[in-house]
């Protein structure tokens, strides 16, 4: 295959998933400039070793990537705090014509949903994030994060859990009721 042709090859491969890539990086890195820069470290390590790659999932074989490179810069340069806030665009594609108290309702909940992954411990958040945001299958998640499937269904249940304790207690105190953690 000519230099050329494994280019265009790659290109018709991996762009199709530089969405998810950038929000995977996103979630593991919180700083926008950190993962655009780690997915483009992502991609050229990607293309510079597609020679190996032989076929399946692509998406899986590119958000591996994409993941590891992100915990070897995180690795290098922070310890594994994810406390920092992530400045992220709501989306607000079909809502131009909503009321402003519906839009800020709606900005309000997102950013709740938002603040409580960020607390989440990342080895439930990476799982959350990957099956609820990205949608990938149990099967694809387990070989991203390189752990048995049992340990993602363990960890989706556990992070769901504890998103939702977190979510309940930021409910509660916005109502003046502070929930238990066994609620």
């Amino acid at each position: 295959m000519s230099e050329q042709s494994k280019v265009v090859r790659f290109e018709e491969i991996a762009l199709q998933h530089l969405g998810a890539a950038y929000s995977l990086a996103r979630w593991l890195v919180h700083n926008e400039a950190d993962a655009e820069d780690l997915v483009q470290e992502a991609y050229l390590r990607a293309l510079k070793f597609f020679s190996g790659y032989y076929g399946g999932d692509s998406r899986a074989w590119l958000l591996t990537i994409v993941r590891n490179t992100c915990y070897t810069w995180l690795q290098k340069n922070r310890a594994l705090r994810l406390t920092e806030s992530i400045d992220d665009n709501i989306e607000e594609a079909g809502l131009d014509f909503a009321d402003p108290e519906a839009l800020l309702l709606q900005q309000a909940d997102t950013q709740m949903v938002r603040q409580a992954l960020h607390e989440l411990p990342v080895e439930f958040r990476e799982v959350v994030v990957l099956r609820e945001m990205e949608g990938l299958s149990y099967k694809e998640i387990a070989g991203i994060v390189d752990i048995p499937l049992g340990t993602v269904m363990s960890r989706l249940k556990r992070g769901r859990q504890r998103l939702y304790t977190l979510l309940a207690n930021r409910m509660g105190k916005e109502a003046g009721v502070e929930l238990s953690a066994n609620a």
